[in-house]
């Protein structure tokens, strides 16, 4: 079996194929694969859709899915919506989602053959009924594979989950069954043993596989199993317009290979990026530059689909970006440690893993946000979706049209109503196409072996609630939380705001003399500086000073 590129014939470049990291990393749902997503039904499934007219093919309906998941596979409702809204979530441009949101769940369609592909690659997740945590993801290289520690000095072990390799396994491993799914019952080639695939059924097979011919543009594989010169070796007739199954197979196995613009390649070759700024404290630097967080991108040689950022071990650091290296991309925020993180531009993905005592705002993110492992960790964010797995005492303020998915492994998780913004948030979120409604920030469904057991999610109290002030200044017109806040949290705050009203009314009728003024002034002082020191906001604060012209931020002068 080669694995890798290969030379086309007629010419000199090379043309490399590879896994599209989306629908593993965004589409696979960390659960464990339920056991009619298999082959044999699978394919039960597709003739049954082609039974059913244009309501199951070329599109396939949510009333014929929803049908066969309950009826025929024993799926839950909640479980066959969320498969189903999972692939639809991936498979739009931005500019139809706000149009798509209005939609009842009735009248939504998907593509029936790639909607078979993204339920036959959920088995690529076998988790045990053990440990139901799944961690994506490369760790950084460094010369030893050691443990990484934690700030206090212990040594944390994670569980090792699906990476790019995996990924790459698991197709090379199942492509032909992923590619026996496409086949119609009755093309047969010029072998008794050999069939045929449409030129529809090899663009869904795009939906896993995409590649480049020259290193920078990337095509679908279609597009590239088509072109002149690759005609003869991928099996594809003009005469019928259709590819033999056997020769495309042996063609992709031959050039399938790492992905040029994945996190592997990003971590290997991206460009490193000076974002972070040791925190002063009491006169002194708290973080060494040798301990800075790593960050790296391949924003200099991707294209926009493929732009990937990737944030790890920022350590008692602040973080703070709105610029083109950020905007729109797959963004994996890992082992972050007591640090605020702002990126505030539109994004298409964020994975936030095993990160402690961290608050991460995010600018609009056009599909999923996926927590895993993580403990102490706040997210602040307008998604289309954020799924929360493995994670211990963690807070999420945000505003989605999608309910949050809980998976397994949680613990004492807390949801809130989106409650900040920032000048070009409406924008952001018009970019990726969001709106304010639905907003299902309340209503989180738990999925996993231990789905029935006690809740592990509260929704926050109004007497808890504080709204959130990004601390930089912006250019743009958004003036305030867009959609509001519900109206139990908005009367927490105005009564707040009378106490605070009242309190000074008091200190200024209480006749002070100027001695005394300035003994009380003291008194708060001191009490406010223990306020800082315990939560932790000290540093927050201290982080967002710039100590020299050299940490300057991007924020500071918004791109």
């Amino acid at each position: 079996m080669h694995h890798g590129g290969g030379k086309q014939a007629g010419g000199s470049e090379t043309l490399q194929l590879w896994v599209r990291p989306e629908p593993f990393t965004l589409g696979v749902l960390p659960l464990p694969p339920h056991p009619k997503l298999g082959l044999h039904y699978l394919k039960k499934i597709s003739v049954y859709a082609k039974t059913k007219g244009k309501q199951g093919f070329p599109r396939l309906s949510y009333a014929v899915w929803k049908h066969v998941a309950c009826n025929k596979l024993q799926l839950s409702e909640d479980l066959a919506w969320v498969y189903f809204e999972t692939y639809d979530l991936l498979s739009h441009p931005c500019e139809e989602r706000l149009e798509q949101e209005g939609v009842s769940p009735g009248r939504k369609s998907v593509e029936t053959f790639k909607f078979l592909l993204f339920l036959y690659i959920q088995q690529s997740n076998k988790i045990s009924l053990r440990d139901s945590s799944l961690v994506t993801g490369e760790e950084w290289p460094t010369r030893s594979r050691s443990p990484s520690p934690d700030p206090d000095g212990r040594t944390s072990h994670g569980p090792k989950g699906l990476d790019e390799q995996n990924h790459l396994l698991f197709v090379i491993n199942h492509l032909d069954e992923m590619m026996g799914l496409l086949v119609e019952p009755d093309q047969y080639g010029d072998g008794v043993h050999d069939q045929l695939l449409s030129v529809e059924a090899v663009q869904a097979l795009g939906f896993v596989i995409e590649g480049s011919n020259n290193g920078k543009q990337v095509k679908p594989v279609h597009t590239i199993a088509m072109q002149h010169g690759v005609q003869q070796q991928s099996g594809y007739s003009k005469i019928s317009q259709s590819f033999s199954f056997r020769s495309l197979q042996t063609w992709v196995r031959k050039h399938l290979g790492a992905n040029l613009f994945g996190i592997t390649a990003c971590i290997a070759t991206g460009r490193r990026l000076s974002w972070t700024k040791p925190v002063e404290q009491d006169g002194r630097t708290e973080s060494s530059p040798g301990k800075r967080g790593r960050i790296a991108t391949n924003a200099h040689i991707a294209s926009k689909q493929n732009k990937v950022l990737i944030l790890s071990q920022v350590c008692k650091q602040t973080v703070s970006q709105s610029s083109d290296v950020v905007n729109e991309a797959h963004v994996k925020i890992h082992r972050c440690h007591f640090s605020y993180i702002y990126l505030l531009s539109p994004l298409r993905s964020v994975s936030i893993e095993k990160c402690k005592h961290t608050t991460v705002v995010l600018g609009p993110v056009q599909t999923c946000i996926n927590v895993v492992g993580c403990e102490h960790t706040t997210i602040i964010a307008v998604c289309h979706r954020i799924s929360v797995s493995s994670s211990t005492l963690c807070t999420f303020h945000t505003l989605t049209p999608s309910q949050p998915l809980v998976f397994g492994g949680n613990d004492s998780l807390t949801f809130g109503p989106y409650h900040t913004h920032y000048p070009q948030l409406e924008s952001h979120m018009t970019q990726v196409g969001l709106g304010t409604e639905p907003n299902f920030w309340d209503q989180p469904l738990a999925l996993g072996p231990d789905s029935q057991d006690v809740p592990v999610f509260d929704i926050i109290s109004p007497k808890d609630f504080y709204v959130f002030v990004i601390p930089f200044d912006l250019e743009g017109d958004t003036k305030e939380i867009p959609g509001g806040l519900p109206e139990e949290y908005e009367r927490a705050l105005h009564h707040r705001e009378r106490d605070v009203k009242r309190w000074s009314k008091t200190v200024k009728e209480a006749g002070l003399s100027k001695e005394q003024k300035k003994q009380f002034q003291s008194i708060v002082e001191a009490k406010f500086q223990a306020w800082l020191a315990e939560t932790g906001n000290k540093r927050q604060l201290d982080g967002l000073v710039p100590s020299s012209p050299t940490h300057r931020t991007a924020m500071d002068s918004p791109r």
